[in-house]
């Protein structure tokens, strides 16, 4: 059973970093991808960040591009999504998921998801 947790969110104001970890366990990632998504209130969840556990490739969504970096460590089995610059506009719930295969902005293309971690962002 695969079993992702994330942690790492909390309340920072405008302009300020955090990072977010996800733990995986339960099975063998090689050719997984792993990824960061968000859902801020009254929005559908969107795609943040993506990478391949082989390669390292990343992905990001526009509003990522410059301001958020994705990595992994495998040896961990963690994901880690540092952000900074954050902004209100980044409020929102950010959940890590993972596939097999390659990165894929869609939610519904993603297999197993985490619980969620609340990031708040005050101006």
């Amino acid at each position: 059973q695969v079993h992702l947790v994330e942690s790492g969110g909390g309340l920072v104001q405008a302009g300020g970093s955090l990072r977010l970890s996800c733990a995986v366990s339960g099975g063998i990632f090689t050719n997984y991808a792993m990824a960061w998504f968000r859902q801020a209130p009254g929005k559908e969840r969107e795609f943040v960040a993506g990478i391949l556990w082989n390669s390292g490739y990343t992905s990001y969504a526009d509003s990522a591009k410059g301001r958020f970096n994705i990595s992994r460590d495998n040896a961990q089995n963690t994901v880690y999504l540092q952000m900074k610059g954050l902004q209100p506009e980044d409020t929102a719930v950010y959940y890590c998921a993972t596939k097999l295969g390659g990165i894929n902005i869609k939610v519904v293309a993603w297999t197993y998801w985490g619980q969620g971690t609340q990031v708040t962002v005050s101006s």
